[in-house]
């Protein structure tokens, strides 16, 4: 089997994000930058499949240079070659832009399966795995917690709030991962040799086929702020029932809601 998985790098979820000087995006000086977590769950699904079933795994990553590390990370895992679509025109793209440009890569591969992390954690916009299936004219099922691939078919258990649903889907589709579909593998020294030597392509916008209008924003950030600071942890000292009167009396005069 042939698998394509998208890959966003995001920054490190233990980061400080502080915005940036122009109040809509985020300072990107002095932050770690990492593989989405939900990505990874998708890249070791991929492999495993591998595994099992023979094929390939692809990797496909839209960013800046530094989105090359994003992708050297899949390969030391075991993936077998990465895609990088890099252009000033993908600057600005936003969801919309972004599945354009992933579809105009994935299509001319003829994949089997398309795994996507179920929201990239810089944004958590969770859009771009529906309007990519959209794109490319597939089924879809999001949040999976597990995939069995059969003859032409997957089946796939998928988290909702309060409990599990079990779809059936035919291949090729796009199914993005949620936490609890597997452990992701943490690479080896010589996964990492490895990776050093495989080839990542690159490919503009050009390329892809896709002129600027293509990718011409439809929604936009107005402004970026951080939530407001918490006030610190009153302590309340005494028993037990001195706390309860105290808690009770400072709910009722100080936080009114009592």
């Amino acid at each position: 089997m042939k698998t394509v998985v998208c890959v966003k790098q995001v920054p490190d979820t233990e980061s400080r994000i502080r915005v940036g000087a122009d109040g809509r995006s985020i300072a990107e000086t002095e932050l770690n930058w990492i593989v989405s977590p939900y990505d990874e769950f998708a890249i070791e699904e991929a492999l495993r499949i591998k595994e099992k079933k023979g094929g390939e795994v692809v990797l496909v990553s839209l960013g800046p240079d530094r989105a090359q590390s994003a992708l050297r990370s899949g390969l030391a895992m075991g993936a077998d070659s990465a895609i990088h679509l890099k252009d000033p025109l993908f600057a600005a793209a936003d969801t919309l832009g972004t599945a354009r440009a992933l579809a105009a890569a994935i299509g001319p591969l003829s994949a089997d399966l398309v795994l996507t992390g179920q929201q990239g954690v810089g944004g958590d916009n969770s859009q771009v795995p529906g309007l990519l299936a959209e794109m490319l004219d597939l089924p879809q099922v999001t949040m999976a917690v597990k995939i069995e691939l059969g003859d032409g078919k997957a089946t796939v258990e998928r988290e909702v709030e309060g409990a599990h649903e079990v779809w059936e889907t035919s291949l090729p589709a796009v199914l993005s991962a949620q936490k609890g579909l597997n452990e992701p593998r943490y690479a080896s020294l010589k996964g990492i040799m490895a990776a050093k030597k495989k080839t990542i392509q690159t490919m503009d916008a050009a390329a892809l086929g896709l002129k600027a209008e293509d990718l011409a924003p439809k929604s936009r950030v107005v402004a970026l702020e951080l939530p407001p600071s918490r006030p610190g942890v009153k302590m309340i000292p005494g028993d037990t029932d001195a706390q309860v009167k105290e808690l009770l009396r400072l709910l009722h005069d100080e936080a009114k809601v009592l």
